[in-house]
């Protein structure tokens, strides 16, 4: 069970994406990988590890081959999850006697989940300094405000169903009428700055729930943002498990904003990915032509969670193709390619999990309900390779806390260094060895 307390360690200590990157980035530093920035020049060595990132909430994490750098062995995940993100002008007073917070959600979440629960704050904050700015990250992190549920004697129709108004319902209560004004004396204290140095800020709240193991034997995860910081941390964990490559990049891609479409220069649907295999190549003395022969080669696992059975609602899935916790690695389909999977990267990947005695299953929404996209056929329009969708089978998804399954997190790690270990080469369209 180590890679789960590991995990779960991880996302206690990943309150926001930029947290999440900057523990992702921690462990690649001490692994002995080097960080590199995209505003200097790249001198890439073979047999050496790299990582840059972008906006401090995207990571792009590589290993140089000591022999050909011929194709890219791909994990793909996010940073973000569905959460509130404090306005600028944040404090709002009620009648003087209290005072609230002005959040926008951010990205799609249960809104009930959030009510009557411990709340903090964490992000960054942008200070001024001598040479100009610097960002720094922030976690205020104690219980410093709750979302308050009405009353059911003055909301007699709420367990019958209620719509919530995001403006209305969702602001946090932060203290009494004599709080106005603390907040952000609170913010400037954990950036260790003064008050008038904060030149800007994108903070966001979090449920201060930590993970934890439950059931009869333990063999159920309930922790936040479980959406999709577990298998970031379980492509992180098989990246550096995974054996020195000889032939092949093996490269680690977790990105931000998936949540709300991931059209931002960090998300997945930007040019960073594109941007960062085209520097690799021409560090290495390799022309256009070699990287589209490599990227031919090339396969990706975009690892984002998919939807458990639920025991009181299974008739929400398909009857056949749904998937439990605690059985294996997703494997997500769609004919309208809102998941990537087709029959040639399936059929690579069944193999690859079965000479391995990685268990699997199978994932397709009901025929009348529309499934959302992920991560790799957005980053697909910009780098056009063999794709995979996969993920780990839970409950409630883009709930404050979410449930998963304890033994899964091993048979992603195992499937996904697996992966990493595994060379292909592309013969003729649609044959592969391996």
């Amino acid at each position: 069970m180590s890679n789960v307390t590991n995990l779960l360690t991880f996302i206690d200590a990943s309150p926001t994406a930029f947290h999440a990157v900057a523990n992702l980035c921690a462990e690649l530093e001490k692994s002995g990988r080097t960080r590199l920035t995209e505003g200097e020049g790249w001198k890439l060595e073979p047999g050496r590890g790299y990582f840059v990132t972008r906006n401090m909430s995207s990571v792009i994490a590589f290993d140089i081959p000591t022999g050909e750098a011929d194709s890219f062995r791909m994990v793909a995940a996010h940073s973000d999850s569905p959460t509130f993100k404090i306005k600028e002008n944040a404090e709002l007073s009620v009648r003087g006697k209290y005072t609230k917070l002005n959040v926008e959600r951010y990205g799609g979440m249960l809104f009930s989940t959030w009510f009557d629960r411990p709340l903090s704050v964490a992000g960054r904050v942008l200070v001024k300094t001598d040479k100009g700015m610097e960002a720094r990250l922030v976690d205020i992190g104690r219980d410093i405000m709750v979302i308050p549920n009405v009353a059911i004697h003055m909301n007699r129709e709420i367990n019958d169903g209620f719509k919530y108004n995001a403006q209305t319902d969702l602001m946090p209560l932060f203290g009494d009428g004599e709080s106005k004004g603390e907040f952000i004396k609170l913010v400037a204290e954990a950036a260790c700055c003064d008050v008038g140095e904060i030149l800007g800020s994108d903070l966001f709240l979090y449920p201060r729930t930590p993970g934890r193991l439950w059931g009869r034997e333990n063999e159920y995860i309930l922790s936040p943002r479980l959406d999709d910081l577990e298998c970031a941390f379980s492509g992180l964990t098989a990246f550096l498990a995974a054996k020195a490559p000889e032939k092949g990049v093996n490269m680690l891609c977790v990105f931000d904003n998936e949540e709300v479409g991931s059209g931002t220069k960090q998300g997945a649907d930007s040019t960073f990915l594109r941007d960062v295999m085209k520097r690799i190549f021409i560090s290495l003395g390799k022309g256009r032509e070699e990287l589209y022969r490599a990227m031919a080669a090339s396969f990706m696992l975009s690892a984002d969670n998919a939807h458990a059975v639920h025991p009181n609602h299974p008739e929400k899935t398909d009857e056949e193709n749904c998937t439990y916790m605690n059985e294996g690695i997703v494997i997500k389909f769609n004919a309208n390619q809102r998941y990537t999977t087709d029959g040639v990267s399936a059929a690579f990947f069944h193999r690859l999990l079965k000479e391995n005695e990685i268990p699997c299953q199978h994932f397709a929404n009901r025929s009348d309900v529309a499934g959302g996209g992920t991560l790799g056929n957005i980053s697909g329009s910009h780098v056009s390779i063999n794709t995979l969708d996969i993920g780990l089978a839970q409950l409630a998804m883009h709930s404050a806390c979410e449930t998963a399954g304890a033994k899964d997190v091993d048979y992603m790690v195992n499937g996904m260094r697996a992966f990493y270990d595994t060379r292909v080469t592309l013969g003729r369209d649609g044959e592969f060895m391996f």
